[in-house]
């Protein structure tokens, strides 16, 4: 080691021996000049370590196999020189797992133990006590190698056994049970409150009731006889008014009337003069005009009667006359048809066969272009014919005169008169 001052952290603590000292210096935490090939330094770990103590199936008091895991912190005292210079003595020269191996293991040790001496029951429901029991046991324990117990906590029971599952729903159902006691006897008190609550609110309630009604009662009856007293003021002032409205009223009644018999008066003197008024209005405007009227309208009535009786006669003796105008034209024109109606049969008696003739021939003429017209409106004809037979025109022709030459019999059917026979006697 080379000469000169050593140094350590808080968390460590350094351990000189050699000359000049009859027993090592113990330096937590500090520096130290160490003289070199005469004295001798080492260093000791003061960190705090974390043991996770398991203690898997150990059999209670009761003889029920559970496993525990508990937690602790330990570390090496170096405040106490006595606990630090113990720890030297046994834990100089190891490794801080070293160290942490033989804490473990003791305090898995003394954990067993205090496990085996309480129930199941003891460990579950009270785990400060166990914890309580097993720090007490391990710190003076692990003083005597100069270790602190900072603390220990036991983190969990199991049970392989379903002894704590069992002991828990037991514990559960009894919970539950007080629980539904518990309630069951809160929601009575609770009902039973409610009940003598509204039984006061409904007592409260019917005397606050009854001091109203009792309170309107008086108010009405008050009110009643204080309405008849007003009521009969008002009815004896509403009659006194009213009597003496009536005697108002009938004094200007009685005053209208008054007016009214002096307006009538008065209107029937207006009406009076207003008719003789119109009297002589009507002699001067109606009657005496009328009068006029009528002598003129008379006058004019006879002037047409006689206008009208002349103009009758002279109507009679012109229809008189036409009439025998008429009468003698119709004679005279009678006369001449018949004479002329005579001559015509005697020309008919001395001409008949020749008037016949000419009658003929005029109507021949008609009859054949009667027969012809629907061939003229005609565009188109085919005829037919053998070899000794006309054709064109000609065939036509033919056709047409054939007709015509039939025409005195169709007359003869008709009126039995035959022309051909009155000719050939003519």
């Amino acid at each position: 080691m080379s000469y000169g001052f050593v140094t350590c952290g808080p968390n460590e603590a350094l351990v000189v021996s050699g000359c000049c000292y009859s027993k090592p210096l113990l330096v937590p935490g500090g520096r130290v000049f160490v003289w070199p090939l005469v004295q001798q330094v080492q260093k000791i770990s003061l960190n705090t370590m974390t043991l996770q103590v398991e203690s898997p199936t150990v059999y209670t008091s009761q003889g029920v196999p559970i496993s525990v895991t508990g937690i602790a912190q330990v570390k090496i005292q170096g405040q106490n020189e006595e606990m630090l210079s113990t720890a030297c003595e046994q834990f100089l020269g190891k490794t801080e797992e070293e160290i942490h191996n033989i804490a473990l293991v003791t305090l898995e040790g003394h954990q067993r133990a205090i496990m085996g001496s309480m129930t199941v029951e003891e460990i579950y429901k009270d785990r400060k006590k166990f914890s309580k029991e097993v720090f007490e046991v391990a710190s003076s324990d692990l003083v005597n190698m100069g270790i602190t117990v900072v603390s220990y906590t036991l983190k969990d029971i199991r049970d392989e056994e379903g002894y704590l599952k069992a002991l828990g729903m037991a514990r559960t159902a009894e919970v539950k049970r007080d629980a539904r006691i518990g309630e069951a006897e809160a929601r009575r008190d609770a009902q039973i409150r409610e009940a003598i609550a509204e039984e006061q609110r409904m007592a409260a309630r019917f005397l606050n009731d009854t001091e109203i009604a009792k309170a309107q009662r008086d108010f009405e009856l008050k009110k009643a006889a204080y309405d008849v007293e007003v009521q009969t003021k008002k009815a004896e002032a509403e009659m006194a008014f009213e009597l003496q409205a009536a005697k108002t009223k009938q004094r200007i009644m009685e005053e209208q009337m008054q007016v009214k018999v002096v307006e009538r008066g008065q209107e029937i003197a207006v009406q009076e003069q207003e008719m003789l008024r119109r009297e002589r209005e009507l002699d001067a405007t109606v009657r005496r005009p009328a009068d006029a009227e009528k002598y003129r309208l008379e006058k004019m009535a006879e002037a047409n009667k006689l206008r009208l009786m002349m103009e009758a006669e002279a109507e009679a003796e012109a229809i008189k006359i036409r009439g025998e105008a008429e009468a003698f034209a119709i004679e005279a024109k009678a006369k001449a048809e018949a004479e002329q109606m005579a001559k015509k049969a005697a020309a008919w008696n001395e001409y008949k066969s020749a008037a016949m003739i000419d009658m003929m021939l005029d109507t021949l003429p008609k009859v054949a272009a009667e027969v012809a017209a629907p061939l003229s409106q005609t565009k188109k004809i085919t005829m037919v014919s053998n070899a000794s037979e006309t054709i064109g025109v000609e065939k036509l022709t033919l056709e047409i005169f054939n007709i015509i030459s039939q025409l005195p019999t169709l007359v003869k059917d008709i009126t039995s008169v035959d022309i051909t026979k009155s000719i050939h006697a003519a």
